[in-house]
């Protein structure tokens, strides 16, 4: 009971601040680079909020985050569309320390006790996922070549790994340190294979959908 009362919890957290933050620059307005600290300086409130209430009721500071970003988009779309530009600027260089932390972390001699069962694990995933996209899709207009590109661009993982998969480790957890492994190990399977997969395939299973793009134009 609890659990899902702290999920409902954190998204109406994260909703109100969202909805709260879009009339204040409604009502303010200074440069779009003082609204990114806002938000930096708010979203690190949320997660110290997470720490702070630990032990009275858990929430999830992140998840807050997230729908504090999709209130934003929702009550103030114009923007939620300036300030995506200016996060995807941040972006380059925080990924690249986002990475390069996480390769400092792993240990590459798991792989010793583990054997061949993660690379297992990582393609039946991939291979159930794709699978799942694939049903999610049977009721769009799509045909089965767009449908079938589109498992394919869900192939690769690698931010959202790279960026919770050492968070068991950091917890102290026992087996953290084999998370984090294969969570790079996924990163390094799914991202070339979803990329060369997506640049082979894109013009036979995209061509139908290209020709109508041209006939459309060209009408």
């Amino acid at each position: 009971f609890l659990f899902p009362l702290s999920i409902f919890i954190s998204i109406l957290l994260g909703f109100l601040v969202g909805f709260l933050l879009s009339l204040l620059f409604k009502k303010i307005h200074v440069r779009d680079t003082i609204k990114v600290l806002g938000l930096f300086g708010v979203s690190f409130l949320l997660v110290y909020l997470e720490n702070v209430m630990e032990n009275i009721f858990s929430i999830s500071g992140l998840l807050a985050v997230i729908t504090m970003g999709i209130s934003i988009l929702k009550f103030y779309p114009i923007l939620a569309d300036r300030l995506k530009l200016k996060f995807s600027k941040i972006w380059v260089a925080a990924e690249i320390m986002l990475f390069v932390l996480v390769g400092a972390a792993v240990d590459i001699t798991v792989f010793e006790s583990v054997g061949i069962w993660p690379l297992i694990l990582i393609l039946a995933s991939l291979f159930i996922r794709m699978l799942a996209v694939f049903i999610s899709l049977s009721k769009t207009p799509l045909n089965v070549k767009e449908k079938f590109f589109t498992c394919i661009s869900y192939i690769p993982k690698a931010t959202v790994q790279a960026a919770i998969g050492a968070i068991p480790l950091t917890l102290g957890v026992t087996s953290g340190n084999l998370i984090l492994t294969i969570s790079v190990l996924a990163i390094f399977i799914t991202a070339p294979i979803g990329a060369i997969g997506m640049d082979l395939s894109r013009h036979k299973l995209l061509e139908q959908t290209s020709g109508k793009a041209i006939n459309h134009e060209s009408n």
